[in-house]
């Protein structure tokens, strides 16, 4: 085998880490570093997802060489990068000691090995690496200009700048979630959303008779509705389902006082508006009943029936219960929590790809200001924010509410369990029983359709097909 067909046979191996790159969402570069004929360490860029700026290419490739052979001399190695290295990755070269760098596209603005500068060439360094570059040059390029040319396409398409306030996880990590292919929705324009960016699903015939708002709560984000989503749309409703800002797809506000009440309340009431969404049948669950059941205040015609599964009515002059106590002290002692183990812990069914999917939204600390920031929100006393408002909704419950109402329980529910949901079923008008799902955890939406674990007796079909038969009636508004 002749040098050139090696070189680019190795390139092609480098080719593939930029890939994986691509596919997450980082600037497609990749590298490989062979001795003897092997490929002895692979990387590709990740600055964005480790939040390091070291981490290029080359530097993990040369980091994952030197752990393979227990030395940082890399001496008799050749590294193949698919783009021309900067000054760092060329200073990183060096200090290894590699023997050759074989590079493939050249960067005519950072490039160190001859286009910006020639690091290389310098004949004071105490360690010389023999170049060639353009080893399948063309083929490098492509990859870039592909990825570039598809972020300005999306750029175009959302034109939703990040604010320097907040966070936005990168796309790659929502790449290939089980069972959530939906095509994204994006609004900043809202008043309450201030430019920061807000993901909502929008599935099904926008003149759909009816029209289903699915609100998650704490700590989950519209995966938890996935089932929901494709049941309803497949029965011909509309189905809209918003990531509250800090969760899921939508930007994440870094400072946890940037959260509060009026804030989530505001954008909820917005993207009705926004939507024009109309005989909305309401599903809300944790902290979407929380905010939820507050919004048919502001617009009543636009409402015509409620489901509501383990959340409450926080007023501010009843105890929050003992169960929520705990879990508020649990997350004030365990703030880095994993979202995929309480998932799973109270979804027993769920697998380890759907359990890491709701951990998705969430990478680091700085991405979690939501998740800490909502348990201390929940009102405990009669003038704390968004206490006055839940009253007013109560109120509005139990002596204005005309719509069909339904209630399902996870009775397995340490924090929102059958007491408290009796104690809501109370306070709203014309509401048929609570359902007990004896099994049922706090998040019942994974009890969806007949696929998982069947629900309860009451329930043959599935969770979703039940609410549809209690609530479904076509009332034109």
């Amino acid at each position: 085998m002749t040098a050139q067909i090696t070189d680019q046979a190795f390139m092609r191996c480098a080719l593939a880490q930029a890939q994986l790159a691509f596919d997450a969402n980082e600037v497609p570069v990749g590298a490989v570093v062979v001795k003897d004929g092997q490929v002895i360490g692979a990387g590709y860029n990740a600055p964005v997802a480790n939040n390091d700026p070291c981490a290029h290419a080359e530097v993990q490739a040369i980091r994952a060489a030197a752990a393979n052979l227990g030395n940082y001399r890399l001496d008799g190695c050749t590294l193949y990068v698919t783009l021309e290295p900067c000054t760092m990755c060329t200073g990183a070269v060096i200090n290894a000691r590699l023997s050759r760098l074989v590079f493939g596209a050249s960067e005519p603005k950072t490039g160190a090995c001859g286009s910006v500068s020639n690091v290389l060439a310098n004949q004071a360094l105490n360690h010389h690496t023999q170049l060639t570059p353009g080893v399948l040059a063309s083929e490098c390029a492509a990859l870039l200009s592909s990825f570039f040319q598809e972020r300005r396409v999306m750029n175009k398409s959302t034109a939703q700048p990040l604010r320097d306030d907040a966070l936005r996880t990168p796309s790659g990590a929502f790449a290939n979630l089980p069972d959530y292919d939906f095509e994204p929705h994006y609004v900043s324009d809202l008043p309450a959303l201030n430019g920061w960016r807000m993901h909502y699903l929008d599935e099904g015939p926008r003149n759909a008779p009816t029209t289903w708002l699915l609100l998650h709560g704490n700590p989950t984000w519209s995966y938890v509705w996935r089932h929901w989503v494709r049941e309803l749309t497949a029965r011909g409703h509309r189905v809209v389902a918003p990531d509250l800002l800090g969760f899921g797809k939508s930007d994440k506000p870094k400072k946890d006082s940037a959260h509060h009440f009026d804030l989530h309340r505001d954008v909820l009431l917005q993207l009705v508006e926004h939507l024009d969404l109309r005989n909305i049948h309401l599903a809300v669950q944790d902290w979407g009943g929380l905010l939820g059941l507050t919004l048919p205040v502001a617009a009543p015609e636009r409402y015509a029936a409620l489901l509501a599964m383990n959340t409450t009515l926080a007023t501010g002059d009843k105890p929050l219960g003992k169960g929520f106590e705990a879990w508020r002290q649990f997350c004030a002692d365990k703030s880095d929590f994993s979202v995929a183990g309480l998932m799973q812990r109270s979804c027993a069914h769920l697998s380890q790809a759907e359990a890491a999917a709701y951990s998705a939204p969430f990478p680091d600390a700085g991405h979690r200001a939501a998740l800490r920031r909502f348990p201390v929100m929940v009102m405990d006393h009669v003038d704390a924010a968004g206490a006055h408002t839940s009253r007013e909704a109560a109120a509005f419950w139990q002596q204005q509410w005309a719509g069909r109402s339904a209630m399902a329980v996870g009775g397995a529910d340490p924090v929102l369990g059958e007491s408290t949901m009796r104690t809501l079923h109370q306070g709203i008008a014309h509401c048929a029983p609570p359902v007990v799902i004896e099994q049922g955890g706090h998040f019942l939406q994974e009890w969806a359709h007949p696929a998982t674990p069947q629900p309860s007796s009451d329930m043959p079909d599935g969770l979703v097909a039940w609410a549809v038969s209690a609530l479904c009636q076509t009332r034109s508004l």
